[in-house]
């Protein structure tokens, strides 16, 4: 896999997958736009890098003018954007019957929305440049969850964002594809971040890794193997596809 000379957005980037896919992808050969709501972790993510091949931009990706704000600093910065990953995402757990309106809004505006927000300014910086005859492969990875696919207990609203997740994709890939543009999600089961440190502590863990074949859960490098597969041209034909990335934890033919 190379992604010499193209330029990454990825959200969530300040920590967790995010992080871990921003560095694979610079390690690559690859420029990385970070976006993230917290700035002070952007800072120091962006220490990993030379000036010249990172931006950051801090905010939060519910916001759509501050997507559209950050999209426009990627492309006057680094030209052409190759690539986005929609990694931000966050949890605000509960049962159905005890959910409130806020715990809902929370999780849909970020993890659905906010995926929406930065697929629809990606698609539109891409699509003035190619009126302009600018020709460039480019692709989109949606990071979902096997919650999409299976639902959850507690997390009502992050297994409804996540399972909308393969909306978005399937139907960016249906419109850009004539545009070289495609478009893929990655489900993960539980990968080692702060986000599933309760569910894989003592009360679930045994319980959890009994359903996953490979007994282990995966780490964030490990997670980011996949979603630069689909970034390179290595996956150059793929487009539309919902994968699992969980270790046998969700299998369909």
């Amino acid at each position: 896999m190379s992604l010499d000379g193209e330029t990454i957005v990825i959200t969530g980037a300040a920590q967790g997958i995010g992080k871990a896919v921003a560095d694979l992808a610079y390690n690559l050969g690859a420029s990385v736009v970070l976006i993230d709501l917290q700035h002070e972790a952007l800072q120091a993510a962006a220490r990993d890098y030379v000036a010249e091949r990172v931006l950051i931009c801090a905010g939060s990706v519910s916001d759509s003018a501050f997507v559209n704000g950050a999209f426009e600093r990627a492309v006057e910065r680094f030209g052409t954007l190759h690539g986005l990953v929609n990694s931000a995402g966050i949890i605000r757990p509960a049962m159905i019957e005890k959910m409130t309106d806020e715990q809902w809004l929370q999780v849909i505006e970020v993890n659905l929305s906010g995926s929406y927000y930065c697929v629809q300014a990606f698609g539109r910086a891409a699509l003035e440049q190619i009126k302009a005859g600018q020709v460039a492969r480019r692709s989109i990875v949606n990071i979902s969850s096997d919650a999409g696919r299976m639902g959850t207990i507690g997390q009502i609203n992050y297994s409804a964002a996540k399972s909308g997740l393969f909306g978005i994709t399937m139907s960016t890939a249906r419109e850009w594809a004539k545009h070289d543009i495609r478009s893929n999600a990655i489900c993960f089961g539980v990968v080692e971040t702060a986000m599933t440190e309760t569910v894989r502590g003592e009360k679930f863990r045994e319980g959890l890794l009994a359903r996953i074949p490979m007994a282990r859960w995966s780490s964030v490098e490990e997670a980011a193997q996949p979603i630069c597969f689909f970034l390179s041209q290595a996956s150059s034909y793929i487009t539309g596809q919902v994968i699992s990335a969980d270790g046998g934890g969700f299998m369909s033919a």
